[in-house]
């Protein structure tokens, strides 16, 4: 399971313009360039890959010199999360990374803050908002979050797996999602936005130096906001196996013998992560259906087959429940953004 074949719901897409006055026509300009077919603005239930969000990220960013586009009543200019990271890599440890990273924050902002709080085992990384947000609350919260555990990460070249995740807003209708933004616990309406994890983790050595800090950048926002916790969860070992191994056919005998377990086990801890196994192999579908509709030229016909479906009007309507729209719909979008902009 990686980012190529992650998809994250179109209300993302949305969000991500709340805090930037631009007109519709705008919208569509920067939707165009990030390839991601129009019609997505009025599908409440359509689907774009990380990459495209990445994309569209990083054009608002560049054309309002912002790097947090709209969230603060400041923004943080073009080159700042570079010198945050450049800030980062010589020190000693996670620990003073991590407060290296906070400082940075209170410099810039009035609006938010970091605080590193260690109490016992535990340390948390706290998103504390000191002021009104001007972007969308529970997105700027999310992405934030994702912006230091991302960065975190990466500075130790290692999965930071937490074991907790604090939100200081309500369960938003989409935090089905958060199974594969973060494994663990998530409780919601907490005091404020945090990731918890082992405090041993902060006596971890940086491992990054400045010439690898280039290609870090060019992958943001993708690689920060998508980080794989494949060995966590039985639900994404699950979904690798349906989606690296091309057995998105497959059913539940057989991803149990691959996974060597019962069929009884598996539904069984499968509903203790708080799904289901015909729901995740809907999702790897869907996913895999939206990264090839966006990036390949393979029939409708042979695509259906690929994965697993009977025949294309068995897809079709598979493809509408998920989405809202049928996989020529959304073909015949990218191909209207491809006219438009030759």
């Amino acid at each position: 399971m990686d980012a190529s074949s992650t998809t994250v719901p179109m209300h993302f897409v949305h969000n991500l313009f709340q805090g930037i006055s631009t007109s519709l026509a705008r919208r569509k300009y920067f939707l165009l360039q990030a390839g991601i077919p129009y019609f997505l603005l009025e599908a409440p239930h359509g689907r774009v890959t990380v990459y495209q969000f990445a994309r569209l990220y990083r054009l608002l960013a560049n054309e309002y010199d912002d790097e947090t586009p709209g969230f603060f009543s400041r923004p943080l200019r073009g080159g700042t999360l570079k010198y945050l990271c450049l800030s980062l890599l010589d020190a000693p440890n996670l620990q003073v990374a991590l407060h290296r990273y906070s400082q940075f924050f209170r410099l810039l902002l009035d609006d938010v803050a970091y605080q590193l709080v260690i109490d016992k085992d535990l340390a948390s990384l706290r998103f504390i908002e000191n002021a009104s947000l001007q972007g969308d609350r529970v997105l700027v919260h999310e992405l934030m979050l994702k912006l230091v555990h991302g960065i975190a990460s990466w500075l130790i070249a290692e999965k930071i797996p937490p074991l907790k995740i604090s939100c200081a807003y309500h369960q938003p209708q989409h935090s089905h999602e958060y199974l594969y933004f973060y494994p663990g616990e998530v409780v919601f309406d907490q005091p404020w936005t945090a990731i918890h994890f082992d405090k041993k983790l902060l006596r971890k050595p940086i491992r990054q130096t400045k010439q690898q800090l280039s290609a870090f950048l060019q992958r943001a926002p993708a690689d920060w906001i998508y980080v794989s916790f494949g060995e966590r969860l039985l639900a994404h070992r699950v979904r690798d196996y349906l989606s690296e191994a091309a057995q998105t056919g497959a059913v539940i005998q057989q991803v149990a013998e691959a996974l060597h377990l019962s069929v009884r086990t598996l539904s069984r801890r499968l509903a203790a992560e708080g799904t289901h196994f015909q729901a995740v192999k809907d999702e790897v579908r869907r996913d895999l259906a939206v990264q090839q509709l966006t990036s390949s030229s393979v029939s409708l016909a042979i695509l259906a087959g690929q994965l697993g479906f009977e025949d294309l009007a068995s897809f079709n309507r598979a493809f509408r429940n998920w989405t809202g729209s049928t996989p020529g719909t959304y073909r015949r979008g990218l191909a209207q953004n491809l006219a438009i902009e030759t």
